[in-house]
């Protein structure tokens, strides 16, 4: 943090003017105590005297050592001035009231003139020391203070969201101000001043632009000028504060050092946030490369595989020097009919997975039955295989039907694939334990008796493009699919609010487990 400037008026506060005596005199101990200790150093050696003439007691050393201890107290009170005017003004009275001869301040006896000096000299001494002792804890404890403020608010921080309202927040209520704005100048290294600021000025102009990043408490100041007051961060961000000192006045020194330290945690977290930005486009980059790259190897591959199936299906229907009979024809035709389809299963999934990474899936929920789907996303497979044990009067989910469609046709197909031997049953269950969040809901189950998937490998199944087992890509000779069928599935589970899981089926083989938010709208 550079400086706390005045910005509505455009220059530097310099604060009161005060003499260089009087701000080392008060350094460290505050106006309230000096001027204690100064209405105290001229009340208390008179009261000394009063005090020993009303009781009639007249002894010089005690009454030199009562003035000694008023002189050891002001300064503990008002510092070193307020102590050596109480030391002068003691001398002064106890030579008067005490020394003869009395009632006069000349001085008799040179002893007794030694006397005196040498009590001046050791109340000021005293004075001095207790003074220094008393300044210095004082500025402990405001320094110890400090380190607990801050200690608090980096604990504060650490367990807050790391969001830069809620940093804003802190500091506008631990300096006790109405509002605080933390803006960037568009081009680090740019003109400063911030009388010349304002938004909507762009580089090339001679004045910066700046930008508002966050903003904390009632209206905050959005431009320098609309700032009561503006603590530049470092060469790049400034906080525009409203309320604090009033005008004419700087922040005081604890509240500067407090403003440096927010300051260097401002920009730890905007460093943080950039290296967290720069972190995560690293990652998308370098997924979308990924992605890519498994496309063209699915394109170059398992599309050209149904593709080669109906070209080589038509071209033999097409031989004019041939003749097939029924049965041949019929099953070129299917092999047609069913590479097509798969090329259409394909090309889906793709299209699906694409927009599932593009982040634009819309799903349009309403209330639906488990039951409501079945019908469209069991079409094509083979019904013997696949029971359907679903209990009866479930309550509604929320859910988009078409994504919730294709979700159960990939997980089933997915088990009639990875399973062959065994069939596939479907059920659906809600009612107690059964939640998302703080909201109740709904499992459908895929449950499937194959070889199933070691635990290790549950994580993995879902992501784009991968086949846990390539030994088992064929299927009696058919190719099995490019691996999105389980991602497309967990992509659109999650766009309706959902979870997809999988877990051992009991005996052998992978259940599949789809948990979607009960309907909580009006019911049709």
């Amino acid at each position: 943090m550079a400086a706390v400037e005045s910005a509505g008026s455009g220059t530097a506060r310099s604060g009161p003017v005060r003499s260089g005596t009087a701000r080392s005199a008060v350094q460290g101990i505050g106006w309230s105590r000096f001027v204690l200790g100064m209405v105290l150093a001229v009340v208390l050696p008179p009261a000394v005297e009063v005090g020993v003439t009303l009781a009639g007691y007249r002894n010089f050393a005690i009454i030199m050592l009562l003035h000694l201890a008023v002189a050891v107290a002001v300064a503990a009170i008002g510092g070193f001035w307020p102590a050596v005017v109480a030391a002068v003004l003691g001398t002064t009275l106890l030579n008067y009231f005490s020394a003869d001869p009395v009632g006069s301040l000349s001085i008799a006896d040179p002893s007794t003139l030694f006397t005196l000096l040498v009590f001046l000299a050791v109340a000021c001494s005293v004075a001095l020391a207790v003074g220094l002792a008393t300044r210095r804890a004082q500025e402990a404890a405001r320094s110890g203070a400090e380190a607990t403020a801050l200690s608090e608010l980096s604990l504060r921080i650490l367990s807050s969201d790391g969001s830069l309202e809620t940093f804003l927040e802190k500091v506008r209520s631990r300096l006790g101000v109405e509002a605080v704005t933390l803006v960037a100048v568009s081009s680090p290294g740019g003109p400063r001043e911030p009388r010349k600021a304002a938004p909507g000025r762009g580089p090339g102009t001679g004045i910066a632009e700046w930008t508002v990043l966050a903003s904390a408490g009632t209206s905050p100041p959005v431009t320098h000028a609309a700032a009561d007051h503006a603590a530049a961060v470092d060469s790049r961000y400034t906080l525009l504060i409203n309320g604090g000192p009033p005008a004419g006045h700087q922040f005081s020194g604890q509240h500067q050092r407090m403003l440096a330290a927010f300051g260097a945690f401002l920009v730890a977290i905007l460093e943080r946030r950039q290296l967290v930005a720069s972190m995560q486009d690293n990652q998308r980059l370098s997924e979308g490369n990924k992605m890519r790259t498994s496309i063209l190897r699915a394109v170059s591959h398992d599309l050209r595989t149904p593709l080669a199936g109906i070209k080589l299906a038509v071209s033999s229907l097409r031989q004019e020097d041939v003749r097939f009979s029924p049965e041949d024809e019929r099953e070129l035709l299917a092999t047609i009919e069913d590479s097509a389809d798969r090329l259409d299963h394909l090309v889906g999934n793709l299209l699906d997975m694409s927009r599932i990474t593009a982040d634009s899936v819309n799903p349009l929920l309403r209330g639906l039955g488990w039951a409501d789907v079945l019908p469209d996303a069991l079409r094509g497979l083979p019904s013997t295989r696949i029971r359907v044990e679903m209990p009866p009067n479930l309550p509604r989910i929320e859910a988009d039907a078409g994504m919730l469609e294709r979700v159960v046709a990939n997980l089933v197909e997915n088990a009639l694939k990875y399973a062959p031997e065994a069939d596939v049953v479907l059920t659906a269950r809600a009612g107690e334990g059964i939640a998302l969040g703080t909201r109740p809901a709904s499992e459908f189950r895929v449950v499937d008796g194959g070889s199933g998937v070691a635990p290790a490998a549950v994580q993995e199944m879902f992501r784009p493009f991968q086949r846990l087992n390539d030994s088992q890509r064929t299927d009696g000779g058919r190719n099995v699919g490019i691996g999105l069928g389980l991602a497309v599935a967990n992509g659109f589970t999650e766009a309706m609010g959902g979870t997809l899981g999988a877990e051992p089926t009991p005996g052998g083989g992978l259940t599949m487990v789809v948990t979607l938010p009960l309907w909580e709208g009006p019911l049709p």
